[in-house]
């Protein structure tokens, strides 16, 4: 009976399959391809990259789509009344509402919840981290971007918001992942029959580039780091200034700016490019510097990455000494070395460049974050000391 079984299962698969044509298999949906994927962490923080969006769309014929990591509705809304989760209704439409202002017609959402923290451990917690990566990459298989511009994962004063972090490191996540055929591998299996509701069938994909921006206090930091551009420029196409087709697409966030935009809205264009002269009214630093992450395959630690011209031009590597780390803080005692470290999300991000090969990430000269007057902040402090090795006596 067993070897019967046996030439039964090999009689089964040496059976030739009629009817199937190689040539019916078909190739990714190139509806949703796309040149750059912008990952925010709310509703209006794309507007931190509008004017560089307004140049690559209308002027570079670039394709865009922006994932938001939450829906917002923990912030605050100045324009009527409603709050937590009928205004997250409310903010997901003005997102889209924004993004068609730029012809931005693929807007996904990954369902995080908005997290009022300074901490991207708080954020990522209350996101489903290990739910909302499986999430982030299976939107990176289905775009297959270029490039990946997102928030930078790392605190410096002015940019401490949990949310923004834990959107960048997502987005470094994925693009590390969504190429690995063993990451989340149900996404690319096969359906085995045509209803089969769980395997995907999506392919692998590794984004050349990843770029990070940050709302920092101090923007000059980041001069030199990445690519700058500035949202003065005039678009060749559209006869106005970078910045100024931003702002125009910033008018459906009434929640968040309703007095600024009611303000702007009312003026012509030649009004408000006379206001703007000013740069103290613009809303975006400039130049504005898209801070360089990695290039795919040019992340090794003793490498640096020189680019050329812009977002999408190859980029060079040259011999670099790798950026060292920022948390540890070596302490003296007597013939034994103690040390100090900071945990936390610090220690966090030291282990996360590590990791991810962000080796000339720009990182603060020494651990920081802001803190309102009044408010109390924990930080976790570690100290290692080397144990002396017992003695015994006889």
């Amino acid at each position: 009976m067993r070897k019967i079984g046996v030439l039964a299962i090999l009689l089964f698969f040496a059976v030739p399959v009629f009817g199937q044509n190689p040539q019916s298999i078909k190739g990714p949906d190139e509806r949703y391809k796309v040149d750059i994927l912008v990952v925010v962490a709310h509703p209006d923080d794309e507007g931190a990259v509008t004017p560089y969006l307004a140049r690559a769309i209308y002027d570079l014929h670039k394709s865009v789509a922006v994932v938001f990591g939450t829906r917002g509705g923990s912030g605050g809304n100045d324009y009527r009344r409603e709050h937590g989760p009928a205004m997250a209704d409310v903010r997901e439409i003005e997102a889209r509402q924004a993004c068609a202002k730029l012809s931005i017609d693929k807007v996904w959402f990954l369902g995080g919840k908005d997290t009022a923290s300074q901490n991207v451990l708080n954020s990522l917690a209350n996101w489903g981290h290990g739910q909302s990566l499986e999430e982030m990459v299976r939107i990176v298989r289905l775009t297959r971007p270029e490039v990946i511009i997102t928030w930078l994962p790392g605190i410096f004063i002015g940019e401490n918001h949990g949310d923004h972090q834990a959107a960048g490191v997502l987005a470094t996540e994925a693009f590390d992942l969504a190429d690995d055929s063993t990451a989340f591998p149900a996404q690319l299996a096969g359906a085995s029959k045509r209803l089969e509701p769980y395997l995907e069938n999506l392919t692998p994909w590794q984004p050349k580039k990843i770029y990070y921006f940050s709302d920092a206090q101090d923007s000059k930091q980041f001069a030199g780091k990445g690519f700058a551009y500035s949202v003065r420029e005039v678009s060749p196409s559209q006869k106005k200034p970078y910045w100024l087709l931003a702002l125009r697409a910033a008018e459906p966030h009434q929640t968040q700016f309703p007095d600024q935009i009611h303000r702007w809205s009312s003026l012509s264009d030649e009004e408000i490019q006379k206001a703007m002269t000013d740069p103290n009214h613009l809303w975006w630093s400039e130049p504005e510097t898209l801070i360089f992450g990695r290039a795919a395959g040019v992340g090794a630690p003793n490498l640096r990455v020189v680019e050329t011209t812009g977002v999408f031009d190859d980029a060079v590597a040259q011999p670099s000494e790798k950026q060292g780390r920022v948390a540890e803080l070596p302490v003296s005692s007597g013939p034994m070395k103690t040390t100090v470290k900071i945990g936390g999300p610090w220690e966090f991000y030291d282990a996360f460049r590590i990791k991810h090969g962000l080796w000339q990430l720009p990182v603060a000269s020494g651990p920081e974050i802001a803190v309102k007057p009044g408010s109390v902040i924990t930080i976790p402090v570690h100290v290692f000391r080397p144990m002396l090795a017992p003695r015994f006596s006889c």
